[in-house]
C-alpha cells in the first residue's frame, strides 16, 4: 500500500525549540529549533518510508476558530523572538531536504493535515502522521495512524484507545468534555480524563450524554447541566476540518507531495552559515563526490527503514571475548560503562560491563549474576586480567557517561582506567547545566530515543533485586544499550559543543579533567577523629535536655518541641505571640523565619531555635559521620558532585561537607573532627573576597579596581566612599553596613532586605544604595547591562565562557522575573568563582604530581581548598600554594589566596 507521511511542522517547531535552549550560531542568531527540527527530519527520512511527503505549518493570522470563539488560544503568549528568527531557515532547511511544504491561511496546520488524511484514505493510501500533538487522534483510523517520532509513540486504534479510554470517533466528544486549556477551550467543570472516559463508555457519544444530562448526578452533573449552552461550542473548536480546499496549494492533488531531492548545495550553505559541523562535512563529502541532489532511498523504498537497527550481544565465551577486545583494540573511541552491586563507588564491585564502538552495536559481559538463573560466564579474574591492558592504556580512548563512578569500580578491583576521552553527563552540563542530565533524560532529548529504565529490570521498593540476579537476557538489553545510547549521546553533544567554542572550551579544559582530580579526592578522603564526634554528641546531647527543660518552664507545660501543631498552639493560643505569617492552610506559621523574627523579642522561640540548630547538627554530623568512616581507610570518603549546581559550583553528598554550619560554636568544632595523620598538618587556602574581585573585574568600575590594587580593605573603602570620610575615619559599624551591602548587591538585594539584614528603616537602605552606586558608577552600569543582555539572550556568562541560563528571565509572573534578574546578576560571579576554583584544582594536582609531592588535596568547599601535607613539605606548600591559586588566571584585579595550617581543619582555617 502507498504511504503519506504528513509532518506536524507547528508541533515539532516548539518542541526542538525548548528541547535544546543553548544554541547559535557565531554571529549569535539562535540555531536551538533549526537544530533540532533539522536533527527530526534527518530522522525520518531515514527511519520513515514513504512515497508521498509534507511538512505542514499554521499561517500567520486568525482562523475561523477565532470568529467562532474570540478567546481562543488567548492564554498562549507571542512567539518568542528567539524562535521566530528561525522559521525562514527551519523552512529553507525543510525545503532543502526535498519536502513540500503547506502552510494555508485562515485554517490550522491541523485541518490541512486533516484533510490529507482524509484525501489519502479515498485513495488507499496509508498515512503516517508525525506530531505529539493529542487531538489527531480524532483522525486514527485503519488507514491513519500517529508516530510521535520524539517519543517512539505510535496511536492506531488500539493504541489511542488504550492512550485515551476511548475509541478515535470518540476523541471530539471527549475533548468537548474535559476542554483543551493549551487553546483555551473550556470543558465542563470538574471533568477530567477519567469521568468523559466514563461517560462515553456508558452513553457512547456526546449527543447521548447531553440527551442523558439530567440522570447524571452530583456536582459535574450539575456542571454538565450548566455547561450544554457552550459545548457544541466546544466541540466545533476542537473538531478538525477534513474538508480544506487545497485546490490552490496542490493542484495535481496528492502527487504533488512525492517526495523530491535533496538541494546538497543549498544543504551545505545552510549548514555552513548556522555552523552545523558534523551535518556540513557530510554535505562536503556528497558535493565532492558529485552528488549535488538525492532522494534518499529510505523515502521511496517500499521496505521500512526502521529504526537504527542495534546488535546487542552477550559475551559468554572465550572467542567472543577475544573478538571484542580486538574490536576494542581497533576503535577510535569505545563507550564502557559497568553494572554493579553498590551505588556507594568505593564499596560497589563489578557485576558485569558494557561496551560499544559503533551506534547500535554493543555487548554486555555478565562477570558476576547469581542465583538459581545466573548465566554461563567467564571466569572472573582471568577476563578482568585479560581486560586490564585496554582499561589501563591511555592510547585506547573510553567515553562515558559519569565515568568517575566507573573509574571507582575498576579502582576497587585493582584497575586504574585511562584513555578518557569524554563523559557525556559533563558535556551536558555544560551545554545546559539547568537541564537533566541523567541518560535517560539525554536520550529522550539528543536522540528522541525512550530507554530501559533501571527499574524496568531490577523493580521497585521493597521488590527490587540486585542486579546480580537480573536474567541475561534483559541485563543485556539493559547495559548494551546503556553503552550504545552513550556513544551516540557522545557524537551529538560534540556536535552541539562545536557550535559553542567557548563551551567547548570550558569542557575540554576545566570540567573534563578536574573530574580527574576530583576522582582522586574521593580516593584520597579526609581522616576522621570519630572519638572526638562521640564526645561532641554527647555534650550536645545534654544541652539539648536542658533546653528542652527551659522550653517547658517558658510555655508552662511539657510539649514536643518538634510539633508544628503543639508549638503553634502554645505561642498563639496561650501565650499570644504575635502571627508573623500563616502557612498555605491558613494556620499561624513556626517555622524558622517565624522563629527567627519572634525570638528577637521573645524567649521561648530563642530556646526553640537552639534547639532546633543543635538537633540538626548532632543528627547530620555529631551521630552520623562516625558512621560514614570507611573501615579500610579509617577515612571519611565524600562524592563530589559536578553537574547538580546550576553556577558551575561543586556540591558534596555521603556525607555532605559542604553545608557544616560555621557561625555557631557547635558547628566548627565539627571542624574540630577532620584531621591530618601524625606527621602531617592540614593546609587550608582560601580565595579571599572573590566574588567581589569578580564584581570589580566585570564591571570595571573605577574606585573597586583601585581599591582591590592597591591592597586596601574592600569594605573599608566602601564604606569610605558611601559615608563620605576617609578610610581612617570609618567606623566599625560603617564597616559593618558596608560588607552587607558589598555582598547584597552581588545577590540582588533590595533595598527591603538591606533594610531588615541592617535593621534600619527602609528609606535610609535606599539612600545607602543610592549612595553606593553613585561612587560605584561602574557597578550599577554593570548590573543594568547583564540583566539587558540576560533578557536578550536568556543566559549570562561567566569570565571563562559558562553560560548560565535564566529560563524566568521573562516570565509573566512578576517576582519570578525579579528572581531571575537577580540571578542574572549574581550567577557571572558565583560561576566564575566555580571557575576559578576548579582551575585552581588543576593547577596544584599539577603541581603535586609534577613534583612528587607527598601532599595531598582531601578537600573543596566553596571557594577554600584543603591539603593533607607531611611536615617535611609544609614550608614549601605554604609559600607555593597561594601563588599556584594567585596564578590561575588573569584578572583586572589581583587574585589573593590566604592559608592556614592546623592539626585540624578548624585550626587551619
Amino acid at each position: 500500500m502507498p504511504k503519506l507521511l504528513l509532518i506536524d511542522g507547528s508541533s515539532y517547531l516548539y518542541r526542538a525549540f525548548h528541547a535544546i535552549r543553548e544554541l547559535s550560531a557565531p554571529d549569535g542568531t539562535p540555531t536551538n529549533a533549526l537544530y533540532g527540527f533539522v536533527n527530526m527530519l534527518r530522522k525520518l527520512r531515514q527511519t520513515t518510508p514513504a512515497d508521498y511527503i509534507a511538512c505542514v505549518f499554521d499561517a500567520k493570522g486568525k482562523t475561523f476558530r477565532d470568529d467562532i470563539y474570540g478567546d481562543y488560544k488567548a492564554n498562549r503568549p507571542p512567539m518568542p523572538d528567539e524562535l521566530r528568527v528561525q522559521i525562514e531557515p527551519i523552512h529553507a532547511a525543510v525545503r532543502a531536504f526535498g519536502v513540500p511544504i503547506l502552510c494555508v491561511e485562515g485554517v490550522e496546520a491541523d485541518d490541512v493535515i486533516g484533510t490529507l488524511a482524509m484525501m489519502a484514505c479515498e485513495h488507499g493510501i496509508e498515512t503516517i502522521m508525525s506530531t505529539g500533538d493529542k487531538d489527531m487522534a480524532q483522525l486514527v483510523n485503519e488507514c491513519v495512524r500517529i508516530e510521535n517520532s520524539m517519543t517512539e509513540e505510535v496511536l492506531d486504534i488500539e493504541g489511542v484507545f488504550a492512550k485515551f479510554n476511548v475509541r478515535p470517533d470518540q476523541i471530539v466528544d471527549y475533548l468537548s468534555l474535559i476542554g483543551d486549556t493549551v487553546d483555551n477551550v473550556p470543558g465542563v467543570p470538574k471533568v477530567g480524563p477519567k469521568t468523559a472516559a466514563k461517560w462515553l463508555a456508558e452513553y457512547d457519544s456526546l449527543d447521548n450524554i447531553v440527551a442523558n444530562a439530567d440522570k447524571i448526578g452530583g456536582v459535574v452533573g450539575e456542571n454538565l447541566r450548566n455547561s450544554l449552552g457552550w459545548l457544541p461550542t466546544a466541540k466545533a473548536l476542537v473538531t478538525i476540518k477534513c474538508d480544506v480546499d487545497l485546490s490552490k496549494e496542490l493542484p495535481g492533488a496528492l502527487p504533488d507531495l512525492a517526495p523530491r531531492a535533496s538541494n546538497w548545495v543549498e544543504l551545505e550553505a545552510l549548514f555552513r552559515r548556522y555552523n552545523f559541523r558534523t551535518w556540513l562535512r557530510e554535505a562536503e563529502e556528497k558535493l565532492a563526490s558529485g552528488v549535488v541532489g538525492e532522494v534518499d532511498p529510505a523515502v521511496v523504498s517500499d521496505k521500512p527503514a526502521g529504526k537504527l537497527e542495534r546488535h546487542y550481544e552477550a559475551i559468554q565465551t572465550p572467542e567472543q571475548l577475544q573478538a571484542w577486545i580486538e574490536k576494542l583494540k581497533g576503535a577510535a573511541v569505545t563507550a564502557v560503562d559497568t553494572e554493579t552491586t553498590s551505588l556507594d563507588p568505593l564499596q560497589a564491585r563489578i557485576v558485569g560491563m558494557s561496551f560499544s564502538v559503533k551506534g547500535g552495536e554493543a555487548a554486555y559481559l555478565p562477570l558476576a549474576h547469581r542465583g538459581p538463573d545466573s548465566p554461563v560466564q567467564l571466569p572472573f579474574d582471568e577476563t578482568l586480567a585479560a581486560l586490564k591492558s585496554w582499561l589501563e592504556s591511555e592510547e585506547h580512548k573510553k567515553l562515558g557517561q559519569n565515568l568517575k563512578y566507573d573509574q571507582h569500580v575498576f579502582a576497587n578491583h585493582g584497575i586504574t582506567l585511562r584513555g578518557i576521552s569524554d563523559d557525556t553527563l559533563l558535556m551536558s552540563y555544560v551545554l545546559a547545566s539547568h537541564e537533566r542530565h541523567n541518560m535517560d533524560d539525554q536520550a529522550e532529548r539528543e536522540l528522541g530515543e525512550t530507554t530501559i529504565k533501571y527499574e524496568d529490570v531490577c523493580g521497585k521498593g521493597a521488590k527490587q533485586i540486585g542486579f546480580d540476579e537480573v536474567g541475561l537476557e534483559a541485563a543485556t538489553a539493559y547495559a548494551a544499550e546503556d553503552a550504545d545510547i552513550t556513544l551516540r549521546l557522545a557524537g551529538a553533544l560534540h556536535e552541539r559543543l562545536a557550535q559553542v567554542p567557548s563551551l567547548d572550551k570550558l569542557y575540554k579544559t576545566i570540567e573534563l579533567p578536574v573530574r580527574e582530580v576530583l576522582f582522586k579526592m574521593e580516593r584520597n578522603g579526609i581522616l576522621l577523629d570519630a572519638q572526638k564526634l562521640t564526645k561532641q554528641s554527647h555534650e550536645i546531647g545534654l544541652r539539648l535536655l536542658e533546653l528542652e527543660q527551659e522550653a517547658y518552664k517558658l510555655a508552662g507545660q511539657p510539649f514536643n518541641l518538634g510539633s508544628p501543631k503543639q508549638i503553634g498552639e502554645i505561642f498563639f493560643e496561650q501565650l499570644k505571640l504575635p502571627v508573623i505569617k500563616k502557612t498555605p492552610k491558613g494556620a499561624p506559621s513556626t517555622d524558622e523565619d517565624v522563629l527567627q523574627e519572634l525570638a528577637k523579642d521573645f524567649p521561648l522561640p530563642k530556646v526553640l531555635l537552639e534547639h532546633r540548630s543543635l538537633s540538626k547538627l548532632k543528627s547530620t554530623y555529631t551521630d552520623k559521620l562516625p558512621l560514614m568512616v570507611n573501615q579500610a581507610t579509617g577515612r571519611v570518603h565524600t562524592s563530589f558532585n559536578q553537574t547538580v549546581a546550576v553556577t558551575g559550583r561543586l556540591s558534596s553528598t555521603d556525607p555532605n561537607l559542604q553545608n557544616i554550619p560555621v557561625r555557631t560554636a557547635e558547628g566548627r568544632k565539627i571542624r574540630e573532627a577532620f584531621v591530618a595523620p601524625p606527621g602531617h598538618k592540614i593546609v587550608s587556602a582560601d580565595y579571599s573576597q572573590i566574588e567581589l574581585r569578580i564584581m570589580a573585574h566585570l564591571s570595571s568600575d573605577a574606585a573597586l579596581l583601585k581599591a582591590f590594587a592597591e591592597g586596601e580593605d574592600i569594605h573599608r573603602a566602601t564604606a569610605a566612599e558611601v559615608f563620605g570620610v576617609t578610610p581612617l575615619e570609618v567606623t566599625s559599624e560603617q564597616r559593618r553596613y558596608a560588607k552587607t551591602i558589598n555582598f547584597g548587591l552581588i545577590y540582588g538585594m533590595s533595598a527591603f532586605g538591606l533594610a531588615q539584614s541592617l535593621e534600619i528603616e527602609r528609606s535610609a537602605a535606599q539612600n545607602y544604595i543610592d549612595r553606593y552606586f553613585g561612587r560605584f558608577p561602574g557597578v550599577a552600569a554593570y548590573m543594568e547591562r547583564t540583566r539587558a543582555e540576560a533578557r536578550r539572550v536568556g543566559f549570562v556568562e561567566t569570565v571563562f565562557g559558562r553560560r548560565l541560563w535564566l529560563p524566568e528571565i521573562k516570565a509573566a509572573n512578576p517576582m519570578r522575573r525579579a528572581g531571575a534578574e537577580r540571578a542574572a546578576i549574581n550567577a557571572p560571579m558565583q560561576g566564575t568563582a566555580a571557575d576559578l576554583i576548579k582551575l585552581a584544582m588543576l593547577a596544584v594536582q599539577g603541581w603535586i604530581e609534577r613534583d612528587q609531592l607527598a601532599s595531598k588535596l582531601v578537600l573543596q568547599v566553596h571557594d577554600e581548598l584543603l591539603l593533607e601535607v607531611p611536615d617535611a613539605e609544609l614550608e614549601l606548600v605554604r609559600t607555593q600554594l597561594p601563588r599556584i591559586m594567585a596564578e590561575v588566571a588573569k584578572l583586572k584585579v589581583p587574585l589573593v589566596a590566604d592559608t592556614g595550617v592546623g592539626i585540624s581543619w578548624e585550626e587551619a582555617h
